[in-house]
């Protein structure tokens, strides 16, 4: 039997061990840091459960539903819509089909016309259906045209999806291809947006707690491939048949000898307040539909997942925009703009902890055309996986993790 070492242990290489270990075949994972997730990682820092940087989990996903077990991650739904900061005012906008109360308070909202809500029924549909594409048309075009060609207004554009870009992973800007933002959609459209009670971390524990013990290696950093060995930061050197690079595709390119490529990548800066009291009650995302400013969108993540606080207290993050002062700066600056939204409670808010991620999201242009595209194998003995060869998202990950683990089972005669 081959002697398989995974180079990575965030979601795609632990999607691509659990495979493997399915199938009675054994491996090894090299991970660089002192635990397995990668992004999907959670800290406990007084009490509150922080995430690395704002994330929620879309149970729609199809092959999130297929490999995790929901019930043992004791999911804790958001509500189905959100709540749009505009013209001084907060409006709600729902899913009239699951929130039928909310259907009057939605449509006559100013966040946009009676046809933009039409309309989102419609996208809803056509995602669900995988119609979405033919009817929005150009698979490079950015969302933005995509979305204005299917009859959404510039209102709408910009007062609701271009601040939930900010809850998914694409901005209208940018030119995702069609399948991943119908993708996308079909899973906000399919399942909730929740949060796992033990914090996104617990996926990965999840994967992990499957694997026998020993298989996962942590503060293993590799520094290069060469041919059959892998030479580690440590100065030991690792001998192997087969090599899975399942790490950020910066890390990947240079364990292959490509260099830094120097694609721009996407940033995330989520900052984490403790406050005695919720601003708003309830499991809602906020957003920000003025169209600038420098919060994107705010949450209570207690009000969703009252693990995520101690009792008696409130969870909020706040993700925000490009930011170019002081790091030290940024909570004030955080608290000062949401002064006019939620009066004067913001100076009782004590900062927590800011998360920049520099490589949050692999950048759009990595991101496959179409569906089925990328090949796990890249050379003799050499798979890559990660989000970055499927649809950039956590089911991305898991979906790549197991594709490569099914192409070595079939390189190597194992099925």
């Amino acid at each position: 039997m081959p002697r398989i070492v995974i180079i990575g242990a965030g979601l795609a290489g632990l999607a691509c061990a659990r495979r493997l270990t399915e199938a009675g075949v054994a491996c090894i994972m090299l991970e660089s840091s002192d635990g397995v997730g990668g992004r999907a990682r959670t800290d406990t820092l007084e009490g509150f459960q922080l995430d690395r940087g704002f994330q929620v989990f879309l149970t729609g996903y199809p092959e999130a539903r297929r490999t995790l077990d929901y019930a043992a991650l004791d999911l804790k739904p958001f509500h189905p819509g959100a709540i749009i900061r505009y013209s001084g005012r907060f409006h709600r906008l729902s899913d009239p089909l699951r929130c039928p109360q909310d259907l009057l308070s939605t449509l006559f909202n100013p966040i946009g016309s009676f046809t933009d809500k039409y309309l989102m029924f419609r996208l809803r549909q056509s995602a669900l259906h995988h119609r979405l594409c033919s009817v929005a048309g150009g698979s490079a075009r950015p969302t933005s045209e995509r979305l204005r060609s299917y009859g959404f207004s510039e209102a709408m554009l910009t007062r609701f999806f271009s601040r939930f870009s900010a809850v998914s992973f694409w901005k209208p800007r940018w030119p995702t291809p069609c399948w991943v933002f119908e993708h996308v959609w079909a899973a906000f459209s399919r399942g909730v947006t929740a949060l796992p009670r033990k914090g996104m971390g617990a996926i990965a524990q999840q994967l992990a707690s499957a694997l026998p013990p020993g298989t996962i290696r942590l503060n293993q950093r590799v520094r290069q491939i060469d041919r059959a060995n892998l030479l580690l930061e440590s100065g030991e050197t690792l001998s192997g048949d087969v090599f899975v690079i399942a790490t950020d595709d910066e890390t990947a390119s240079q364990l292959r000898g490509e260099g830094v490529p120097g694609r721009e990548a996407r940033v995330s800066t989520t900052v984490y307040f403790d406050a005695p009291a919720p601003p708003q009650h309830g499991p809602w995302l906020m957003l920000n539909g003025e169209g600038s400013g420098l919060v994107n969108t705010v949450c209570v993540l207690s009000e969703a997942a009252p693990s995520y606080a101690p009792h008696g207290r409130a969870l909020i993050s706040t993700a925000v925009t490009d930011y170019s002062e002081r790091d030290d700066n940024l909570p004030d600056a955080v608290r000062e703009f949401l002064r006019s939204w939620f009066g004067p409670q913001v100076d009782e808010w004590r900062h927590l902890r800011t998360d920049r991620i520099r490589r949050a999201l692999p950048p759009v242009d990595l991101l496959p055309s179409s569906e089925n595209e990328t090949p796990s194998r890249v050379a003799h003995g050499l798979y890559l996986c990660g989000d970055y060869r499927e649809s950039g998202t956590l089911d991305g990950a898991l979906v790549s993790g197991r594709k490569a683990a099914e192409t070595v089972l079939a390189d190597h005669a194992m099925v």
